[in-house]
């Protein structure tokens, strides 16, 4: 069976390209041509496509994609508390969901999740092969056998910290932060023990195998990416990038599907940099990236940092946003917290496409607009990025005014005599 790569670079257009092309509104063409670039990929385990999948494409020619992280620990653990975020994050606009427990019966949770996830589902193997044992027990069957496991049970994007080696690791004496990824300080762990290479680097061509024969994605895991500001852009982080490129490459002639993982803690002026650098090194595979933050100091508010440095990082050239919460840094998230992470980066991703001007984003923008100065509250409210909250706070405002609910010319905000939108409609009633 051909993966979606393969297939695209037949000129085939499967079932999963038309799907995934009809959500955008776009010609499953198009979809084609890019996935067979490798500039496009649509994540779709075979084995998740047969219960209840929607596919979603992750690429430059289409809509700036989400991607919410939930999982328990072993602080802190129950599946009803995950499904419950995950339905939340749903809701809310996530359009891929990803399991980093590191608790809890983790087999059954994974089976549990994606069963009822409509959407791509991500994991990070390299998690469950430490629970249980120390780090140093890994072994390159262990990985292997998890790797395909989790293929089995419907996994369509793994991320795999292939691309730290053992050479780049003295590159990290002038960091600040160190090693901030779990993935990559386990993986540094393991290599620094048996005095070796990377397992995930020397097991690549077999991980391609597993993947491949369930046309899993893989999302090129950036183990040592910045975790501040101070340590972005340094030699550790572009001396894995321009690995990751190199297997970036490798996956594709193995008709592997390739997203590549990004930073991370960036100052805002080096976000252009860093996604130039990317597209050039990985020869503009799709880049997924983790906010990025352009502060340090907002501890509780990292999702509005996150959202900050997700605008310009999509607008410059990533494809697709993993939401920080309001609570990163401090402590796993609640039900409120995923809500407000989804939100944040699903404004920073549509700000960057209206930016960019991609397909139809700037004509939501207008309607709105046109409702809002019609003062028609009701579409103004369902075209919103988030209704329920512009409801509530909506019908809140006109219970605690003299406004009432069918009163609608004029705002809770300036009351009727001094209502610049009511004011400006009898202007242009009369020019």
């Amino acid at each position: 069976m051909l993966t979606q790569l393969e297939a695209a670079k037949k000129a085939e257009i499967t079932s999963v390209v038309e799907n995934a092309a009809e959500y955008e509104g776009l010609s499953p063409e198009l979809l084609r041509d890019e996935i067979a670039a490798g500039r496009l990929v649509v994540p779709a385990n075979v084995m998740h496509l047969s219960w209840n999948l929607t596919p979603r494409a992750i690429g430059r020619k289409v809509s700036t994609k989400v991607n919410a992280n939930i999982g328990m620990s072993d602080v802190r653990s129950s599946i009803e508390d995950e499904k419950a975020k995950m339905a939340v994050a749903v809701d809310a606009g996530a359009d891929a969901v990803m399991d980093l427990s590191t608790g809890g019966d983790l087999d059954y949770v994974r089976s549990e999740l994606i069963s009822a996830c409509p959407l791509p589902f991500g994991t990070v193997p390299v998690y469950e092969a430490i629970t249980g044992r120390n780090v140093e027990d890994i072994t390159p069957d262990l990985i292997l056998e998890i790797v395909e496991k989790q293929a089995k049970q419907g996994v369509d994007f793994f991320t795999i910290h292939a691309g730290l080696l053992r050479e780049h690791l003295p590159l990290l004496k002038s960091r600040v932060c160190g090693i901030v990824s779990r993935g990559g300080a386990l993986t540094a762990k393991w290599m620094l023990h048996h005095n070796r290479q990377n397992l995930m680097y020397d097991l690549f061509d077999d991980l391609c195998d597993i993947m491949h024969e369930y046309d899993v994605c893989f999302s090129l895991g950036d183990g040592l990416r910045p975790g501040c500001g101070a340590d972005a852009t340094d030699d550790a982080q572009i001396a894995e990038l321009r690995t990751l490129g190199e297997l970036t490459q490798r996956a594709w002639e193995r008709g592997c599907q390739v997203m590549v993982e990004g930073p991370g803690h960036v100052p805002f002026n080096q976000i252009e940099e860093n996604m130039r650098l990317q597209q050039e090194i990985c020869k503009d595979a799709p880049f997924y990236v983790l906010g990025p933050l352009v502060t340090d100091i907002a501890p509780g508010y990292d999702h509005i940092t996150s959202a900050i440095g997700g605008t310009a990082a999509a607008y410059y050239g990533a494809s697709f946003l993993c939401y920080v919460t309001p609570r990163e840094h401090l402590g796993l998230p609640d039900n409120e917290d995923v809500r407000q992470g989804v939100v944040a980066s699903k404004i920073a991703a549509h700000s960057a496409d209206v930016a960019r001007g991609h397909n139809d984003s700037a004509e939501r923008d207008r309607r709105l607009s046109k409702a809002r100065a019609d003062l028609d509250w009701d579409t103004q409210i369902r075209l919103s990025l988030d209704p329920k909250t512009a409801k509530r706070m909506k019908d809140d405002a006109s219970k605690n005014s003299a406004m009432s609910q069918e009163q609608a010319d004029y705002c809770t905000m300036c009351g009727r005599d001094w209502c610049s939108v009511r004011i400006n409609r009898e202007i242009r009633d009369n020019l």
